[in-house]
C-alpha cells in the first residue's frame, strides 16, 4: 500500500513564493495506466489509485501572491492546471503538470525550470450557487469551461487525500530532473455537482478524451500556501539510471489499494 500523507510532508523554509489556492474545484478522470505513463519523462513512473491512472483539471484562483521581497502582493489572477499524479525514482509521490493555464504573463518566469505555463484569457464567475469556469490561450486551440455548484463539507477519504494531498511537483529541465516542493494546510473538501465540464486540453495533452465519468471535488481554498526553491531530483540510493521507484508499475502498472475511498 502507497500511503499519501494528509499533512505537508515538509517544511518550506525557504519560500520562492507566497500565494493563496482559492475557489478552486478537481475535475478527475481516470485512465489506463499506460496512455499517461507514455506522456512521463525519464525518472518518473505513473501512480495508481485501484488500479487507473488519474488526471485532473483543476481551475482556481491565485491570490495574495507575493515573491521574496516583494512587498506588496500581486492582484489575482485566474489559473487552470491540467495535472496528473505520479512517483520518483525514490519512491516519493508528486504531480507532474501536462499543461498549465494563466492569465497572467508574470507567471511564465517559472517555465525556467520546466513548469509548462500558457497564457491565454481565463475568468472565473459565480451565477447565483454555480462557479464556472472557462479559459482559452491567446494563441488558439485549447480551452475549456466547468460550471460547479459547491455543497456540504466532507470527512476525505482515502482517494480523496490521494487526488488532492500532493506535496511536490516535478518538472524537466536542461536534461534534469527537477522538483518543487509545497507546504500549506490541508485541503477543505466540499462535495460538488459538476453541471458542464467541456475541454480540449486532454486532447491538447497527448490524451484520448475521457471515457469515465469524472469524480468531482471542491474547497473554499488555502490562503497561506508556501512554494519553496525548485531544484535537481537527488538520484536515487543504489539504484541504476534506468530503474524506477521501489515496487514500480514495471512493465504493467499495478494499482494501490487504499481502504475507505468514497
Amino acid at each position: 500500500m502507497r500511503v499519501v500523507s494528509y499533512g505537508a510532508e515538509q517544511r518550506v523554509y525557504l519560500p520562492a513564493l507566497w500565494a493563496g489556492w482559492l475557489t478552486q474545484t478537481f475535475v478527475h478522470w481516470a485512465y489506463p495506466p499506460e496512455q499517461v505513463q507514455r506522456l512521463l519523462p525519464d525518472g518518473l513512473v505513473v501512480d495508481t489509485f485501484d488500479g487507473a491512472a488519474w488526471v485532473s483539471l483543476t481551475p482556481f484562483v491565485m491570490a495574495d501572491v507575493r515573491p521574496p521581497g516583494l512587498p506588496l502582493a500581486l492582484p489575482s489572477f485566474p489559473e487552470t492546471n491540467l495535472r496528473t499524479y505520479v512517483r520518483d525514482r525514490n519512491g516519493r509521490d508528486g504531480l507532474w503538470f501536462l499543461s498549465i493555464e494563466v492569465s497572467s504573463p508574470v507567471m511564465l518566469a517559472a517555465r525556467a525550470v520546466g513548469v509548462p505555463y500558457h497564457v491565454g484569457r481565463l475568468e472565473v464567475a459565480r451565477r447565483g450557487d454555480t462557479v464556472v469556469y472557462t479559459g482559452a490561450r491567446h494563441s488558439g486551440g485549447p480551452s475549456y469551461e466547468v460550471a460547479v455548484r459547491p455543497g456540504e463539507p466532507v470527512r476525505p477519504g482515502a482517494r480523496d487525500v490521494w487526488l488532492t494531498s500532493r506535496w511536490r511537483a516535478f518538472t524537466r529541465r536542461l536534461g534534469a530532473l527537477w522538483e518543487t516542493p509545497v507546504e500549506h494546510a490541508p485541503w477543505p473538501v466540499r462535495e460538488a455537482r459538476l453541471d458542464t465540464v467541456e475541454e480540449t486540453l486532454t486532447r491538447a495533452a497527448g490524451l484520448p478524451p475521457p471515457t469515465t465519468a469524472p469524480l468531482v471535488h471542491y474547497s473554499d481554498g488555502l490562503h497561506k500556501v508556501r512554494l519553496g526553491i525548485s531544484h535537481p531530483v537527488r538520484p536515487a540510493r543504489g539504484r541504476g539510471a534506468g530503474d524506477g521507484p521501489p515496487d514500480a508499475p514495471r512493465p504493467r502498472p499495478h494499482g494501490t489499494h487504499e481502504g475507505g475511498a468514497r
